[in-house]
């Protein structure tokens, strides 16, 4: 039997994930959040994804290792290349090469053992940096992955990969989140925050979040470097 009151969450402790996972708290779901030590830059996202979870009362928190590190190729995973601090053309260097991917098949491996059929992700494509699995056309194309791929997908169970930040800008998801009541200050975003979670404030997701939280007449309370 399937469970349409279950959900997978994906939790990375930042700003747009936690305002999903309010969401998907507030339409009803049973959330079980699922985060990633991927071998990112700092772990003070993970330390804000344990508190995240625990304020929302998640049904279960799992963090999963993994070593993204050994291939390479972002600012987010090889200490060799520094993160940008100003825009750049094109698809950015902090892009790590499948992430989503990778995250969206444990979130559906798991949404099949808990019998579940709602995966929620906090993607988005309107401030955002250009990843290409940040766009509806992915989650599209992943949603029929899913259905080929998985038992649950092939006997009529089809998994449905919400994504209700993907149409907001950075102002409308931090309006949306406060007035589901998030505390915005147990999140990290930046890409190269300290141990204590301090942010650097010259990042891309720096960059985003200020203007976010500037144009929607917020107070921001990050804590910055």
């Amino acid at each position: 039997m399937t469970n349409f009151n279950k959900a997978i969450v994906l939790v990375s402790g930042g700003l747009d994930s936690t305002t999903t996972l309010a969401i998907a708290k507030d339409l009803g779901f049973d959330c079980y959040a699922l985060s990633f030590n991927y071998g990112q830059r700092h772990i003070s996202e993970l330390d804000a994804a344990k508190k995240v979870a625990n304020s929302f009362n998640v049904k279960d928190h799992k963090i999963i290792s993994l070593d993204m590190g050994q291939i390479g190729g972002s600012a987010l995973t090889d200490s060799t290349i520094d993160v940008p601090d100003a825009p750049s053309e094109g698809i950015p260097i902090t892009y790590v090469p499948a992430r989503n991917t990778i995250f969206l098949s444990y979130a559906l491996a798991w949404a099949e053992v808990l019998n579940a059929n709602d995966i929620f992700i906090g993607v988005n494509a309107v401030d955002y940096s250009g990843y290409p699995d940040c766009r509806p056309e992915y989650i599209k194309a992943y949603e029929q992955l899913a259905s080929l791929a998985t038992k649950a997908g092939v006997e009529g169970s089809p998994f449905k990969v919400h994504t209700p930040l993907i149409e907001l800008s950075k102002k409308d998801i931090i309006k949306k989140g406060s007035s589901l009541n998030v505390d915005y200050a147990l999140t990290v975003s930046c890409y190269q925050a300290d141990d204590e979670g301090q942010a650097c404030g010259v990042c891309d997701s720096c960059r985003f979040r200020k203007e976010g939280f500037k144009t929607a007449n917020l107070a921001d309370p990050t804590h910055y470097q």
